[in-house]
């Protein structure tokens, strides 16, 4: 275990201060160069991708051929043609900010941005085609569009796991000091081992706490350092002090400043401290709570020498409410009927089983925390919430909000089925016609879950529930209880019609891989 001890308060020498600022130009020229790298790497697995969509669709249309701009009396060779489209794609998909510093080759987010990619090059390649007139079928240009978005989702897929495995090895991450408090640190570094995709590489931890006499941050030496270990691997300490300790980070090669505790955002010491970070070049980052209002629409208003700050979440407007409400009305009469193939015989399997109901109904909290029954094929035996809190007490969960357990004596063998495909879920597209629920969004609790949400927990009860969302595609019954709040609590935060969508698709995988189905 390496120990920095802390200086005392000395003025900086010039020589000092040069040696700080050249660790830093060197830590920042050693990241822009593996940073530029890989997106380079992704910009021409990208560009590939929608070239292959491109010559394919044209191929079975058997038009693939030479363009010409009538508007323009302009003649424009295939390959010439294929190269424009292409590099139109990689630049729809820098818009949407694939290739962002902090995304690279994240998770299912990724579906979400080159979903939007697809959109805006879309726009971008119906107008230049009216502009200059291209004799390019409409059909053509969004089948290529349609497949291209396809190949690149696959290829990122693929791609994801590489990025994985060279970041469990120090690579294409950034090199994270931890600061807080001891306990804080080691919640945050267990945090940070588990979720790779977050190119976070913890190689120092400074521990400090708040004096609240002197009111100013000071070292905390109240650590057990065996504690601090990143994935089993001891970390670096660095004593805090009030003079070069951001130097010390520098030393250390620290490119991001990571603060999970005690440093509390808009005050003072905070920003005191983020001045001092980000002068040396470095970035500042904060464990928040799941509610945190920092992705909100800002706006910054100066009247008579006062700031005002305003918040808002898009998402909310009226509009957006309308076309997802239009969204959800569509989709499930088509889910109706299309699933009228499988329900109708699971229908009948249900009666013959035991001669009870087909349907069960259960209350539920929808939105604002009106009640609402909700409507499933009966999977258990009819006498199922009488033994629940039996259950309940022999398997040790009467305190879980969600209440769940392998090998449920309830269940029916036709139930065994249904829910391992999640076919049981299907008549709730009867309480999205209603209005009750929505297709995507956190599940409905029960009315006991939801007496005892917290005030942070309860945020999600200000969307409808859906049939799938974040829980279902994340795990599911695997979940743990803290991890299902904060996917809801999320949710709540970041919604969008594009990322509905991908969790839909998600719940198509979620569903065929059988994750967490019991």
């Amino acid at each position: 275990m390496l120990e920095v001890a802390a200086d005392k308060p000395v003025r900086y020498a010039s020589g000092i201060a040069e040696d700080f600022m050249d660790a830093a130009q060197r830590r920042l020229a050693r990241t822009l160069y593996w940073r530029s790298m890989v997106n380079v790497m992704f910009m021409v697995a990208d560009a590939l991708m929608y070239v292959i969509a491109v010559v394919a669709v044209q191929m079975i249309r058997g038009d693939l051929r030479d363009l010409s701009a009538a508007r323009v009396d302009w003649s424009i060779p295939m390959v010439a043609g294929v190269l424009c489209a292409a590099i139109m794609w990689v630049i729809s998909l820098s818009v949407a900010g694939i290739y962002h510093r902090h995304v690279m080759g994240d998770g299912y987010q990724v579906n979400v941005m080159i979903l939007k990619a697809g959109i805006i090059c879309w726009f971008i390649q119906c107008a230049l085609s009216f502009v200059t007139d291209i004799d390019l079928a409409l059909t053509g240009l969004n089948l290529a569009l349609v497949f291209g978005v396809v190949l690149t989702m696959v290829e990122r897929m693929a791609l994801r796991p590489i990025i994985a495995r060279r970041r469990e090895r120090g690579m294409f991450s950034y090199a994270t000091a931890v600061v807080g408090s001891p306990e804080g640190i080691r919640d945050t570094l267990r945090f940070l081992g588990q979720r790779q995709q977050l190119n976070y590489h913890p190689v120092v931890v400074c521990p400090i706490r708040w004096n609240e006499r002197a009111k100013r941050i000071e070292a905390d030496r109240s650590y057990d350092a065996a504690d601090f270990a990143a994935d089993g691997t001891p970390v670096a300490i660095i004593e805090y002090a009030s003079t070069r300790f951001t130097g010390k980070l520098a030393e250390a090669g620290v490119q991001t400043v990571m603060v999970c505790d005690v440093l509390h955002r808009f005050s003072d010491a905070f920003n005191t401290f983020s001045v001092r970070v980000e002068s040396m070049g470095m970035e500042v980052a904060l464990i928040t709570s799941a509610a945190d209002a920092a992705g909100h629409e800002t706006q910054i208003r100066s009247i008579q020498d006062t700031t005002i700050l305003t918040l808002r979440l898009p998402q909310y407007s009226v509009p957006t409410r309308v076309v997802k409400r239009i969204f959800d009305v569509v989709l499930s009469i088509v889910a109706l009927a299309a699933s009228a193939i499988v329900t109708v015989p699971v229908a009948i399997a249900i009666k013959l089983t035991d001669g009870g109901p087909v349907f069960y109904t259960q209350k539920r909290v929808g939105l604002r925390g009106e009640p609402f029954n909700m409507i499933k094929f009966r999977s258990m035996v009819v006498n199922a919430d009488a033994l629940k809190a039996q259950l309940a007490k022999e398997s040790g969960q009467e305190g879980r909000f969600i209440f769940k357990m392998k090998d449920d004596p309830r269940i029916t063998p036709v139930g065994k089925f249904i829910r391992r495909f999640s076919i049981d879920e299907l008549p709730q597209f009867i309480n999205v016609l209603r209005g009750d629920m929505s297709i995507v969004g956190p599940r409905p609790p029960l009315p006991e879950e939801h007496e005892r949400y917290n005030q942070i927990y309860a945020t999600r009860m200000l969307v409808k529930p859906g049939i799938t969302g974040p829980w279902q595609v994340s795990g599911r019954s695997d979940l743990s209880a803290e991890e299902s709040e904060r996917l809801d609590v999320s949710y709540v935060q970041n919604w969008s019609i594009v990322g509905d969508i991908v969790l839909m698709m998600r719940t198509v995988s979620a569903v065929a891989m059988q994750r967490g189905a019991y």
